[in-house]
């Protein structure tokens, strides 16, 4: 695959494939379990169609939306993605600067493999993602460091109370901290030049942890801090304690029943991402394009909705802005398309396509911005 080739996320999945070892590949493509929710949340893209509106006229048209006192080129961002740098070493900076050019959000998670501080220098308009942990101080200084960066949006995310079970990375034996095994070994021998750039640039390292673990912590300690982190208790309480110190905006990502984004704005949340965890956590959870719809009844018209799990074309963001949702998130398309294209080129080119796609679904749909985008234009209508 090369620059002149179509960009199709099905493409770059496949080329993807080609080029990353089989453990690396898995880990980003997997889901938990059988991956029938991740099956499930292309599913619900698939199986809703949009009804076009014709004799509009030729309007202009505009895929620009307003969202945090900001406007942004187009309504989608680059979700959060813990370890990137598997991908590349230098993907976490590469997405940022792609997103801060074009002019999309991109959310810098905790697991990134870049700091917030190497990011911010690079991309100031980085929201950046925190996974509220067992360790307090951390927490805190994790925030404050958000904060002393002027990062605009900060993300907590509410749906790791406990790990996924993948098999996909069981059975490659791919879990933190790392083991190598005889077999990873032999699939770095067919990945040469995978291989080699983690030869020449390190095995990727949890960037955002390195201070609160001794000087020189190998990869295997800072996974073992991530873990801890990753996955402890995590309440309304203390999600209203966070609400109380962080000054900006504040979004609360894993929400998929209506009564908790209910809860989530009352307790003062300025935005919702709708999301399953891409599929990784509960395999029997629903789709969020299925519970975007409920959520948004249940939460009125103003409050900022986001959704993440299974948007790959622009047609899929028409979809999901009509069901309801302000804004859309992406993350393994972009990896996708990096390990495809290289990290410069491929998800600059994705934003392209998505872009130039959404825009051609609003012309077909008659509509002259994204805020045209209604349930009136959905085949089946939309349920709440």
């Amino acid at each position: 695959m090369n620059e002149g080739t179509i960009i199709d996320a099905t493409a770059l999945r496949e080329a993807a494939r080609r080029r990353l070892p089989r453990f690396v590949f898995d880990f980003i493509d997997g889901g938990a379990y059988f991956e029938r929710a991740l099956a499930r949340n292309r599913a619900a893209f698939e199986s809703l169609c949009l009804t076009p509106r014709v004799l509009a006229g030729n309007v202009e048209r505009s895929t620009a939306v307003s969202l945090f006192e900001r406007q942004w080129a187009a309504p989608f961002g680059i979700a959060p993605i813990g370890m990137a740098g598997l991908v590349h070493p230098q993907i976490d900076l590469e997405l940022a600067s792609a997103a801060q050019s074009f002019g999309v959000p991109y959310i810098l998670s905790t697991a990134g493999t870049a700091s917030i501080e190497s990011i911010q220098a690079r991309a100031p308009a980085l929201w950046f993602q925190l996974y509220v942990g067992r360790d307090a101080a951390m927490i805190d200084d994790l925030i404050a460091r958000a904060e002393a960066a002027s990062v605009p949006v900060l993300v907590l995310t509410a749906d790791v109370p406990t790990p996924g079970k993948r098999l996909r990375d069981l059975r490659n034996r791919f879990v933190l901290p790392f083991r190598p095994t005889l077999r990873m070994a032999l699939d770095l021998l067919r990945h040469p030049a995978w291989s080699w750039r983690v030869l020449m640039d390190g095995a990727p390292r949890f960037a955002n942890l390195e201070r609160y673990d001794a000087p020189g912590a190998s990869a295997s300690s800072l996974a073992q801090t991530m873990a801890a982190q990753s996955s402890a208790r995590f309440d309304w309480p203390l999600f209203e304690q966070i609400r109380k110190v962080w000054p900006r905006p504040l979004l609360l990502k894993g929400v998929l029943h209506p009564a908790d984004a209910q809860r989530a704005r009352d307790a003062g949340v300025d935005g919702i991402i709708v999301s399953n965890h891409g599929g990784r956590q509960l395999d029997a959870a629903p789709a969020p394009l299925h519970a975007l719809p409920a959520i948004r009844a249940a939460v009125g018209s103003e409050l900022p909705l986001l959704l993440d799990g299974g948007v790959r074309t622009g047609e899929d963001i028409a979809r999901a802005l009509c069901c309801g949702a302000t804004m859309t998130l992406l993350g393994r398309p972009f990896l996708y398309a990096a390990a495809a294209l290289g990290p410069a080129t491929g998800p600059a080119l994705l934003m392209q396509c998505l872009t130039n796609e959404l825009d051609r679904a609003l012309g077909q749909l008659g509509c002259s911005t994204p805020t045209d985008l209604k349930p009136t234009l959905l085949n089946p209508p939309a349920q709440s």
